[in-house]
């Protein structure tokens, strides 16, 4: 069954590599991405647009960490799926960032096939 929807997906990362890697990554997807450089703005940027899919969310940014956005992102609307992504994976910081209410947690450098499979499987394509 072919999915004519076109997905809304958030990336915050202030990363430019991060997000020229991540959209490439996603390529086979057939989604909008809307670029968030750091907490505050993916806040906002979510408000603007509702209908969002799903967010990849780092957790180290400036302005607003991940793991307080997503906490803010999840009291607007619990349904939206948010994948955790950091680069410094400490001992303890997965579990935090389901605590604070993420999805999945995955860890930089990111792997392309994992991070595909695990967004298709949330999206349910």
């Amino acid at each position: 069954m072919e999915n004519s929807r076109r997905f809304k997906i958030l990336i915050a990362d202030d990363d430019n590599i991060s997000v020229i890697l991540i959209t490439n990554y996603l390529k086979s997807i057939d989604a909008d991405f809307i670029i968030a450089r750091n907490g505050e703005e993916a806040l906002e940027l979510f408000s603007q647009n509702i209908d969002i899919d799903l967010i990849l969310m780092d957790i180290k940014m400036p302005k607003l960490n991940g793991l307080e956005a997503t906490k803010q992102i999840k009291a607007k609307n619990p349904d939206v799926k948010i994948i955790a992504e950091t680069a410094f994976a400490m001992v303890g910081d997965e579990r935090k960032a389901f605590e604070a209410g993420c999805d999945a947690y995955i860890t930089k450098p990111i792997n392309g096939e994992k991070l595909s499979g695990m967004v298709k499987s949330m999206l349910g394509i």
